[in-house]
């Protein structure tokens, strides 16, 4: 088989470091591919937007099949554009992937099919949504969200009116955004555990994946503003079996089932982003793709040959007994970033250890933001710039090894949170005494 990946990130190094172990592909691409995935694949000039050019290379090297790694692709239509040439590619048609390029559109989807999520208003008006800010009966905090996507920086969890309204001014009012703007949902912020859920879907039936927890801001203990994700680990030790079966069958199965019977069959990964508060999982939000940094802690952790899976869901045709076998192992996945992210940062800076780190026990270095210069080293290029998963037999093992590889790199004006896990850990520690 011939398979192409679009994407150039770290959730990319990661399908195409698993595509890249099964027997049955032949040639590897990868547009438009970093540093990392050149040694895996032939990385291709093209941009994941170019979606005609995409298909027009697909249909030219004759491509077996396409997996599509981020989000913006899949709004532009590309996995449209592949079927009206009858190219097989994995992942979401526009009209499924609403599911997550539409806050509003995923919300009352929600409210029709019964799946649980936060109550909520949807806004198309700046004074509205101010008024609605004002109101004695707000209580805050409340959450803010852009309609559209808004590469991460559509969310703002306010504190009070006055964060609330300045909020709304720069989303619908300033239009910083653009048109993710046009509208935008206001709901009651939830309190509880993040968890995030995946699951395989063909468009009919679907297989869960396991669980993860990522870290989105910037600092230790949970401080500074949102990034892209600064590390994860899986499987999460805040859900039991019972839990995660209650997740399947009430947020999952009814989504995959209610988009198929809106006519939106959804072919690809569904990704739940979940709180679990008192009364049981709620959904904050749903991705129409992988996770990243999730992604590089999922797969190390996959033992089954991704390939076959990855086709089937492309041409809607699971089998009865299709399942995947995971690794009992935990990973736990530490993200290195440039100075500055994910404020404003340099590029072009050096990156040393990369031998050193990799030869960790059980330690894999997935690339996100780098580059090869014409003299062969590689250098940064983005706000998040390495991943570094380590497995182990306990949590525990995982992070020891995932920091220990991650001390061996340096770049300038490098950082990392300290703290991936720490939680889960304390978690599984406390458990354990207890059952002294």
């Amino acid at each position: 088989m011939r398979v192409l990946v679009v994407g150039a990130g770290g959730r990319e190094h990661a399908l195409v470091w698993k595509i890249r172990q099964s027997p049955l592909v032949s040639e590897l691409y990868c547009a438009p591919g970093n540093a990392g995935i050149a040694d895996l694949g032939y990385c291709v000039p093209v941009e994941p937007t170019d979606i005609v050019e995409l298909s027009d290379f697909a249909a030219k090297i004759k491509i077996d099949l396409t997996v599509v790694g981020p989000e913006l692709p899949l709004e532009l239509g590309i996995a449209d554009e592949f079927a009206k040439r009858g190219l097989p590619i994995f992942g979401p048609q526009r009209n499924a992937a609403q599911i997550e390029s539409s806050k509003v559109f995923a919300k009352e989807f929600m409210a029709r099919h019964g799946i649980p999520t936060a109550p909520f208003r949807v806004f198309r008006s700046e004074k509205e949504a101010l008024e609605h800010a004002r109101a004695r009966s707000t209580r805050y905090p409340i959450v803010v969200k852009a309609d559209g996507l808004a590469a991460g920086k559509g969310v703002v969890v306010a504190a009070g009116r006055e964060e609330a309204e300045s909020a709304i001014r720069l989303i619908i009012g300033e239009r910083s955004f653009g048109s993710a703007g046009d509208a935008l949902v206001i709901e009651e912020c939830l309190e509880g555990t993040e968890v995030s859920c995946f699951a395989i879907s063909d468009g009919a039936r679907l297989i869960p994946w396991p669980t993860c927890q990522d870290f989105k801001r910037v600092g230790d203990g949970d401080e500074g503003p949102n990034t892209g994700g600064m590390g994860s680990y899986s499987p999460s030790v805040f859900l039991d079996a019972d839990g995660f079966r209650e997740i399947v069958s009430t947020i999952m199965t009814p989504t995959v089932a209610g988009l198929a019977r809106e006519g939106r069959p959804y072919r690809g990964i569904l990704y739940a982003g979940l709180m679990l508060t008192e009364a049981g999982p709620v959904v904050l939000e749903f991705n129409a793709r992988l996770g990243d940094p999730e992604t590089q802690a999922l797969l190390p952790r996959m033992k089954s040959d991704i390939v076959p899976l990855l086709a089937a869901a492309a041409n809607g045709a699971f089998r009865q007994d299709h399942a995947v076998e995971w690794r009992r192992e935990a990973a736990v996945t530490v993200v290195l970033a440039s100075g500055g992210y994910p404020g404003a940062y340099e590029k072009g800076k050096t990156i040393r250890g990369l031998l050193e780190a990799a030869a960790t026990e059980d330690t894999i270095i997935f690339h996100s933001g780098t580059r090869r210069t014409p003299a062969a080293e590689t250098v940064t290029s983005g706000g998040r710039v390495l991943a570094v998963t380590a497995l182990g037999a306990t949590i525990e093992e995982a992070a020891r090894r995932s920091y220990q590889a991650a001390s061996r790199i340096h770049f300038d004006g490098m950082h990392y949170r300290r703290d991936i896990a720490a939680k889960a850990i304390a978690r599984v520690v406390a458990m354990r005494e207890a059952r002294r």
